[in-house]
Parts: C-alpha cells; structure tokens; sequence
C-alpha cells in the first residue's frame, strides 16, 4: 500500500514537472518572431495559430531534418497537446472556463510547434547553403 502510494505521488511529481516544462517551451514560443518562409509554407497569416493547426504542423515537422536533436521538444509538445484533448473531452462540459484555458494552452503548443518548424526549416536553408558552397 505505501509502494502504490509513493509511486501515485511520484507519477504526480513528474507530471508537474512535465508541465512546468511544457509551458516554458510555449512561453518562449510566444514572443518568437516567425521567417516570411515558414509563415508562408504553413499559411499562416497572424501572429497567433490556431489549435487545429497542429496535426498538420506536426507533419511538416516530421518531413523536415531535426537541427541539434529537437525532437525530444517535439515529443514533449505533442504529449501535451493530447494531454489537453483529453482533459477536455472528459472535463470541458463541466466549465467553461476549463474549456477556454485548455483552447489557449492548446493554440500555444501550436505556437510551439510552427516556432520548432521554423528552427528546422532555418537549418535545412543552412545545410542547402553549405552545401551549395562547397559545390562551388
């Protein structure tokens, strides 16, 4: 009974962790300023993205070579985007308000995920530049 308990609050304790975290990618996602290219690849006209957008965003991602082993941030953004689904298909009938924070933490891990694009697509322009030099 004490194992089951220690391991409830340890489960606990992670996921907090995992969170914490995941908002710290989001934040920093926030006040990213995105390239001309990426927004024109993706569409995306605003300064804001939108939840729906991120399976889509998410595949543009996994075509695009990782820069210095991102894809654990990916991971952990994709995680908590279906965390956040979850919770609110099981508790966004019960507030509206639990809705609305989920909607705005679900449009930041789509921020999150056009900013991951945009760090990919800024490397693939790098690794295209070198080697079109030593072509040269």
């Amino acid at each position: 009974m004490i194992a089951l308990l220690i391991s409830g609050i340890s489960v606990l304790a992670l996921l907090q962790f995992f969170v914490s975290y995941c908002h710290a990618l989001i934040a920093e996602s926030r006040s990213y300023k995105l390239s001309e290219q990426t927004r024109e690849i993706c569409g995306v006209t605003t300064h804001a993205t939108r939840s729906d957008e991120f399976k889509r965003l998410l595949q543009l991602i996994a075509v695009c070579p990782e820069p210095n082993g991102d894809q654990n941030q990916v991971r952990a953004i994709s995680l908590y985007f279906g965390l956040l689904s979850l919770i609110r298909t099981l508790l966004g009938w019960i507030k509206p308000a639990v809705g609305q924070w989920i909607d705005s933490e679900c449009n930041g891990c789509a921020q999150a995920a056009i900013v991951m694009l945009d760090r990919r697509i800024a490397y693939n322009r790098l690794l295209m530049a070198r080697q079109m030099g030593t072509q040269l």
